[in-house]
């Protein structure tokens, strides 16, 4: 039991040891975290591994209990040599990358690029689209609110303009009733003046008779 949890434990090691690896970019980094990972899964298939059963053939004097299960160490003899050949293919692919460009760095892919581009440039559009919407509605309410104050005022204005022509009216006619009242003032004014340097012919009769 202590044996199997050790190779379990050094499994999970290797394996979790070998995915951070994996998503390193370099090359060689792959290269190691395959390896590693490879090496993880023949372990814990090892550990998985237990006393073989009763065959169907099986010598007479033969002791089970000292026999093992071949299927995973076949498992892991396959493994072991497909493991090798990625190996060998990324170590090919690591080395040609660094003729080639000077890294064993992963370049990124361009159809990626063009589609992560592509889904920044659609928001960004729809962005700036809701942002336009926003700022049309605005300014149509500002329009809206300014064409009614200017009516407003247009209103006032013309109401204005109505009040002052009625007072100008009404101030013109004021001013002519009050000539015309002067006028009539004064007439009776010097209409008074003559009866009064006149004589009076009442007097003049009474004044005889006395």
């Amino acid at each position: 039991m202590t044996g199997t949890l050790a190779l379990v434990c050094c499994g999970g090691v290797l394996f979790a040891s070998g995915t951070a690896l994996l998503m390193a970019r370099p090359l060689t980094r792959i290269l190691l975290g395959i390896v590693l990972i490879g090496n993880g899964v023949n372990i814990l298939v090892l550990a998985t591994s237990g006393a073989a059963g009763r065959a169907a053939l099986l010598y007479p004097e033969s002791d089970p209990g000292r026999m093992a299960d071949p299927l995973p160490q076949a498992f892991i003899l396959t493994a072991i040599v497909i493991t090798l050949a990625v190996t060998a293919f990324l170590v090919t692919m690591a080395y040609r990358s660094w003729q080639h460009s000077g890294n064993d760095d992963v370049p990124d892919d361009i159809e990626d690029i063009r589609v992560v581009r592509r889904a920044t440039y659609a928001e960004e559009r729809e962005r700036l689209r809701a942002a336009y919407r926003k700022r049309r509605h605005e300014y149509r309410a500002l329009a809206r609110g300014e064409e009614e104050r200017e009516a407003r005022e247009h209103s006032a204005y013309q109401r204005l303009g109505t009040a002052r022509d009625r007072y100008r009216e009404m101030r013109r006619r004021a001013r002519a009733d009050a000539r015309v009242f002067r006028a009539r003032q004064a007439r009776a004014e010097e209409t008074a003046e003559e009866i009064e340097g006149e004589d009076d012919p009442w007097q003049t009769i009474l004044g005889a008779d006395r």
